[in-house]
């Protein structure tokens, strides 16, 4: 099972942004076991565990639960991916969202269910609404608030006195700061509801409505550009993909044998250990860095001890994860759940 993954440039940005607000660079990067070099080139692909693991810790850091909410509203998405410059070169909303829809794997892989695209265009009567499809749980607010923020925000910046949003509504509870919605959105927020929606003003899509820009030469620059890299991904899925699907649910077992994923893979030992050193990784690596990422996961998400952590990534002793835990991340796993509460 491939880990999702998403555009460096976001991370690199909210780095940036963290950092101006008090946070340690070096101590930032750690916590999402990421290095300098990862976030040179904002079409990069680091995973979004990182990213998410970063959120954490600037937000501890901090002391601003609202730190990404905030973040999401002072930055400009053209800064950060070429999926902004499209939007901004759409010529309406519609065509807007049809081509954040149709480039978003770029910004970060996400898993919708059905036949959805992530963002829904509605009109319900009088009414029009943006729907995020993206599902979430129930206390996991801060990318649905970032997802409206960043709608907000750069209709906001573009069309200072034309209105947009008219309302929200979001799944989730109260946030821990639910007081600053009001000088931060801007409009009226129902919680605990049955969608995360945003109303906007119809106008946005009566047909004399079009944006400012409408430069297609540009606009085709741009999507050209997306395209490619579009393409440069849908190549990417790799052999590597395979095994880690094949191992994930025998992780527990602790040491696994090459000879067997081989033969349930219907291929000879030598012919897997070839395809992975095309790919320049050994069996050892995947499942190193598998056992990793998962231990990051259960120790984040914080249902799990460091105990049961251990025996679910298959190593015999709690003092074997640990050490390898700080050969990993250069903490301890309980320290790195901490920083991420």
């Amino acid at each position: 099972m491939a880990q999702a993954m998403m555009a460096a440039g976001f991370v690199s940005a909210l780095l940036d942004y963290a950092v101006s607000r008090g946070a340690d660079r070096q101590a930032l990067l750690q916590s999402a076991g990421l290095a300098p070099a990862d976030l040179t080139d904002q079409d990069q692909r680091v995973p979004v565990l990182a990213y998410q693991s970063m959120i954490a810790a600037a937000i501890a850091t901090t002391g601003d639960t609202a730190l990404l909410l905030r973040h999401t509203l002072e930055s400009r998405l053209e800064m950060i991916s070429v999926v902004g410059q499209i939007v901004h070169h759409a010529a309406s909303l519609p065509h807007s969202i049809e081509q954040l829809n149709r480039y978003l794997r770029l910004m970060a892989d996400a898993n919708i269910p059905g036949d959805h695209d992530r963002f829904e265009l509605l009109e319900d009567g009088n009414e029009v609404w943006i729907i995020d499809h993206l599902p979430i749980q129930t206390s996991d607010y801060v990318g649905i608030e970032a997802s409206f923020a960043r709608f907000i925000s750069e209709f906001r910046r573009s069309f200072p006195d034309r209105p947009f949003a008219l309302k929200l509504e979001v799944t989730y509870a109260p946030p821990p700061h639910v007081d600053e919605y009001p000088e931060l959105f801007r409009v009226p927020v129902q919680f605990h509801a049955k969608r995360n929606a945003m109303r906007i003003d119809p106008v946005w899509i009566s047909g004399d409505t079009e944006f400012e820009p409408g430069n297609t030469y540009v606009f085709g620059v741009f999507t050209r550009h997306a395209d490619q890299l579009l393409h440069d991904l849908g190549q990417s899925d790799t052999f590597r993909d395979r095994i880690e699907a094949h191992i994930l649910p025998d992780l527990h077992e602790g040491s696994l044998s090459m000879d067997k994923v081989a033969r349930d893979l219907g291929m000879s030992r030598q012919t897997l250990y070839r395809r992975l050193k095309e790919e320049g990784v050994t069996f050892a690596d995947i499942h190193d860095d598998l056992r990793h990422r998962m231990a990051r996961d259960y120790l984040a998400a914080r249902k799990v001890s460091v105990n049961e952590t251990a025996y679910l990534l298959g190593f015999s002793e709690a003092s074997s994860f640990v050490r390898a835990f700080r050969r990993w991340t250069g903490q301890s796993p309980t320290a790195f759940r901490d920083t991420v509460t």
